[in-house]
């Protein structure tokens, strides 16, 4: 069962080290709860934060998606990776983001962690804020989506 999900909030330091919910850190796989591997989300303004067997499933159904004698699929699989980063997690629960990254999503102090159940998000708390759904689009995308699904799976 995956454990990430629910949310957090937390503050960066003067140095880009933020402490991962403690939460987040039991969900670690056991052998795999000293290294993260973190990438900005292709899709919002965040962070996403994969322990090192998920990045690595999420890289190979990547890569089997690709052509490797294609240059667009080439450089979309370079690019993927050129912009993760391995960051080690230390003896108290921190993590250093680099700046960069902080920078990328906005991120002053205040942040949001958000469960993906595989992986978790970091956002800038105000931006995770304005992208959310409100209650009534979320209910009818979820319905939406159910039911499409559902739909799916009889036929």
């Amino acid at each position: 069962m995956y454990g990430f999900i629910g949310n957090s909030e937390a503050k960066t330091d003067a140095k880009g080290r933020i402490f991962i919910p403690a939460h987040y850190r039991k969900a670690l796989p056991e052998n795999e709860n000293t290294r993260l591997v973190m990438r900005k989300d292709p899709y919002s303004n965040s962070l996403v934060f994969y322990p090192e067997s998920i990045w690595n499933e999420k890289l190979k159904l990547l890569k089997e998606g690709l052509n490797e004698w294609n240059p667009t699929h080439q450089l979309v699989l370079m690019q993927y990776v050129a912009e993760a980063e391995e960051l080690d997690i230390d003896s108290q629960g921190r993590v250093l983001i680099p700046k960069k990254y902080l920078h990328l999503v906005g991120v002053e102090t205040d942040v949001l962690f958000v469960g993906m159940l595989d992986s978790f998000c970091v956002w800038a708390k105000e931006t995770f804020e304005k992208a959310k759904y409100s209650p009534a689009e979320f209910s009818q995308l979820l319905q939406t989506i159910l039911s499409t699904s559902s739909q799916k799976e009889t036929r």
